[in-house]
């Protein structure tokens, strides 16, 4: 029997995701054993806020050391969470798998009498790890108080019990994955909030050369979730930025028709840019790139590199 390794972090959500492919994987291809590697990553390491390494410009915060090791052989397919991929990637590997997406949207979870984003009173402590969610917080509700908040997801959701947070912002994906979903009290709708591009999407990597496990990883990948990922990341590549800006961006398909929408905003709040652009979902890399130079006329470059001020 052939073994392919599965290179991915050691988080409970990680392994929670990877579980999960290896098991689609082994649908497709019942004759194969699939064998797990977890990799220790820069982000697993560092414990400074994701703010500290945006202002640095880091890219691969969390898939660096899992790249090294398929590049070197130690690894044969590499499972990401998308939006943690930055859009530029090594010479050698390439993206040959996208499975199907779950839900892309952020979610809230608060204390009690306080499970909706419009129900926080002012001055609401409100938790959260990203740059993007913080950004567009003190745009949407100045009167809340952002703190930082790091950590796995259980860390995260411990938190709430304590006093030092009223709500907790996460992804809905996450607590899905890790079977959670009934602790989210409200999804929030992305036409309130955009979550990161490629957000809820997985990423299955492998080295260019190697078609065995390109045909291994291709085996479920979702053309209609690539269409609309490709949307979101060619927006996040056009605009020049990384996984930690504050960017949003979330596409979407109705009527044969490709929709995509992205945010950009300035750390403090202080201003926002969104613009919406649509058209065939075969053109869907075309769109990405039309929008990010259209939010680019409109200043999103400098609200881009605020954060590094």
């Amino acid at each position: 029997m052939r073994t392919v390794t599965i290179g991915t972090r050691g988080s409970n959500l990680a392994l929670a995701q990877t579980r999960w492919v290896v098991a689609r994987l082994k649908e497709e291809w019942p004759d194969t054993d699939f064998r797990i590697q977890t990799i220790s990553t820069g982000g697993d390491r560092n414990r400074g806020s994701l703010e500290q390494m945006a202002q640095k410009g880091d890219k691969g915060f969390w898939v660096k050391e899992i790249e090294d090791a398929l590049l070197t052989g130690r690894v044969d397919i590499a499972v990401h969470s998308l939006k943690d991929l930055p859009t530029e990637q090594p010479e050698g590997l390439e993206v040959s798998s996208i499975p199907k997406r779950v839900d892309a949207r952020d979610v809230l979870i608060g204390r009690e009498g306080m499970k909706r984003l419009a129900d926080l009173p002012p001055g609401a402590r409100v938790g959260t790890s990203s740059v993007r969610r913080r950004a567009f917080l003190c745009s949407y509700r100045p009167d809340l108080e952002v703190i930082n908040l790091r950590g796995n997801i259980d860390t995260r959701l411990a938190a709430l019990g304590t006093s030092d947070y009223d709500a907790i912002i996460l992804a809905a994906a996450g607590l899905i994955r890790t079977e959670q979903r009934h602790r989210i009290d409200e999804f929030i709708e992305p036409d309130v909030l955009l979550p990161a591009p490629g957000q809820g999407a997985l990423a299955l990597e492998t080295r260019a050369d190697d078609d065995l496990n390109i045909e291994v990883a291709y085996a479920i990948h979702d053309h209609g979730t690539d269409d609309r990922v490709t949307a979101e990341r060619e927006f996040l590549a056009g605009l020049g930025a990384g996984c930690l800006a504050p960017v949003g961006a979330h596409a979407s398909v109705k009527g044969g028709v490709l929709t995509l929408e992205g945010w950009v905003g300035a750390v403090d709040g202080s201003k926002v840019i969104r613009a919406t652009t649509s058209g065939d979902p075969s053109e869907c890399a075309d769109l990405g790139a039309e929008l990010a130079a259209d939010m680019l006329g409109q200043g999103a470059r400098d609200l881009i590199d605020s954060v590094r001020v």
